[in-house]
């Protein structure tokens, strides 16, 4: 299974909902398995998780930075009811520092977890 990190910004916006790091990893394990929900282009993909108690369709969507190498990153969330979807300019922001997140060394992610910038998360099972 690939690396799997999140960013800060990440990591904050998934304080305010129910959702865990192994709902995360399950996602990523379904993801390795062909099931996204929109492939954005820039090695960024939609990807559908639910929340406890509801379905897929009503919870949250986050957008993975994913490259063909052995890491991946939660980049953004929002919950359905918040927004509909991202407008092309948050695209196109994400886009360009997801491409940022997937050039970096082993060196500069130990670096990146150490300062906060990003979590590893692991499989809790």
């Amino acid at each position: 299974m690939k690396r799997v990190l999140k960013t800060r910004v990440f990591t904050r916006w998934m304080k305010k909902t129910d959702l865990t790091n192994q709902a995360l990893i399950d996602a990523i394990v379904e993801f390795e398995s062909g099931l996204w929900d929109a492939d954005l282009g820039g090695h960024v993909y939609k990807k559908r998780i639910a929340l406890p108690g509801r379905g897929k369709s009503g919870s949250t969507r986050t957008l993975i930075a994913v490259n063909k190498g052995n890491k991946c990153f939660f980049m953004y969330g929002f919950q359905k009811n918040e927004k509909g979807n991202i407008s092309k300019k948050e695209l196109e922001a994400i886009q360009k520092v997801a491409s940022d997140y997937l050039k970096l060394s082993e060196k500069e992610i130990i670096e990146f977890i150490e300062t906060g910038l990003l979590e590893e998360i692991h499989n809790e099972t």
